[in-house]
Formats: structure tokens, sequence, C-alpha cells
């Protein structure tokens, strides 16, 4: 099995501010399941990005908004990508709140299966609560920008699946501050198995590009200006491993776990959920090859190596 943590609700988040009116919502310690969100307050509604995975980590996420903004509408929530860490609580919302997207979320969102019975792949299995299936209401292939006086929030996709094919980034120009859904981790392994390595690698120079002041990832601590350089440089050098470990793999005829028996993490070894390279790997095993990525295949193999890892430090 593979561990997800379940912290209790009034330890599951916290609401920091990155900048008047700007939130980071932030779930330690961001293993599976536990995502960071966020949400701005403008001069007269809320507008929030992503929910939790579960009722109970949603519910807290609402009552941060809820005392940050007392009596304010939720206007718009925004989710970055499809996975259920993002979107399960969509429908805790009111109905009054519109739910932006991009098309490919929302097609994810309509076909997602775990919602209905998380298969037993992590231990625990997370208690989703009384969350049910909430597609978008509104989808968009490039970008979209929410107007308010004081706040004006620009969508983007980067244009080309990278963590998923249709991530989208929340971009604040006058505060500066960017949420990058799942484009970025921070100390934690990213994942890239409903993506493309390519595309990800290409994401990273497309963030910068933007040159924030803060940005907030999907999972783990907020990041400055100062420190998102080495943060970009790290997710290079992770990707690029990927890639090397997938051709020597491919050319040694290994699987996508011999491959990543043989593979030395170094510095990224002590990274939360190192079994993310086994995913990762059947990735770029199947973008090289043109083969169909197999899902249970790839989780059945992280289990394993998973447990490999688990006997190795017992």
């Amino acid at each position: 099995m593979i561990s997800a943590q379940s912290p209790a609700p009034d330890a599951a988040g916290t609401a920091h501010a990155v900048a008047p009116g700007v939130y980071a919502w932030i779930q330690h310690d961001g293993s599976w399941w536990i995502n960071n969100a966020g949400f701005v307050v403008t001069d007269d509604h809320t507008v929030l990005i992503d929910t939790c995975a579960t009722e109970n980590r949603t519910r807290d996420l609402l009552g941060a908004v809820g005392r940050a903004a007392p009596g304010t509408p939720i206007r718009y929530l925004v989710n970055t990508h499809l996975h259920g860490d993002h979107t399960h609580g969509n429908s805790l919302l009111p109905r009054t709140t519109v739910v932006i997207a991009h098309e490919a979320t929302r097609e994810g969102i309509l076909t997602d299966t775990v919602i209905d019975g998380c298969p037993p792949i992590w231990q625990p299995v997370p208690d989703w609560g009384t969350v049910t299936r909430r597609a978008p209401d509104l989808t968009i292939r490039t970008a979209l920008t929410l107007h308010s006086d004081s706040h004006p929030i620009e969508l983007h996709h980067p244009g080309h699946p990278a963590h998923t094919s249709g991530d989208l980034i929340a971009w604040l120009p006058e505060q500066r501050v960017l949420f990058a859904g799942d484009l970025l981790f921070h100390r934690v392994t990213p994942l890239v198995f409903m993506g493309s390595l390519d595309g990800a690698l290409r994401s990273l120079d497309w963030i910068a590009s933007f040159a924030p002041e803060h940005v907030v990832p999907g999972h783990g601590s907020v990041i400055d200006a100062h420190a998102l350089p080495a943060v970009l440089d790290q997710h290079r050098a992770y990707y690029r491993l990927v890639l090397a470990t997938a051709q020597a793999g491919l050319r040694d005829g290994l699987t996508p776990l011999q491959a990543a028996r043989t593979c030395s993490l170094g510095p990224f070894a002590d990274l939360l959920d190192a079994e993310r390279i086994v995913l990762n790997l059947h990735r770029a095993y199947a973008d090289t090859t043109g083969q169909p990525f197999d899902l249970p295949q790839a989780f059945t193999d992280a289990i394993t190596y998973n447990a490999g890892l688990l006997h190795t430090q017992v």
C-alpha cells in the first residue's frame, strides 16, 4: 500500500495572507491527497482556487474563507486541474458559485471513478465524507480574466499537457501572486503520470516568465521570489532524471519498475512520496514508445516499489 496521511480536521490547513486580500490555504505535509488551495477576497465577492479531497478538509477551508471575508459570497471557484484532492470538495459550494476550469478538467471530473469508491491503493483509504461529483460550469481552452476593482485574476493554460492535459494557473498581476496548482510541488516528489514529462519541463520556464513575488504550489509551502529559481531547478533535475532513467531502461529492456529500482534518487530520495518515480517512469515509457499508459499496472508497480522501500527502512 501507499501511505496517505489523514490529519485531524482542526489541523488540516492554515490560511496564509501572501498579499492584501490574497490567501494561500496550506495543508501539511503535502503528500497524497493533502493539497493546497487558496482564495482571493475582492470588493464584493470571493474567488476560491481549488477545494480539497474530503468533506472535512473542504469545510475547514470554507471556514477560513468565512473568517477572512464574513458574509461575502464565493462567486467563483477555479479548479487548477482534475485531480480529486483539488476538486472533490466542489459539491460543498453553493449552487450560485460558478465553477471554472479547463475543458479537459471538466471531462476528467465527469469520468472520475475514485470519488465513487477509492481503490485500496492508499493506506488508510481516504474518507471522502458527503462530497459528490461536481463538474465545472464554465470551461476555457487558453485564458480568461476575472475582473474586479482590486484583484483581477488571470487564468492561463500552458498550451500543452504538463501535470495533466487541463492545467490552469491563477495569476494576480497587481499582487504578483501565482497559484500554480500541481505544476509545482515544494519538497514533495513531482507527479506527471497523467500529463507529460516534456510538457512539465516546458511549463517551468513558462511559470518563471511571470516573475511572481509569491507562488502557491499545489503541494508544500509557499515559494517566494528568492526561492523560486532553486525550486524550478529541482523540478528540472528531477524530470531529467526520470527521462534519463526511462531511456536507459528501454535500452536495457527493463520494465518501469525494474528501471526505478536501478535509479539512484540522490537529492530526491528524501522528498515525500518517492514511489512516484514508478508512476512517472510509466508515463515516460508510454510517451517514448507510443504505447497506452497502463494506470492499474503503474499503481501496482508503485505499491511494490514502496513495499521495497519500507522493507529497507526496517
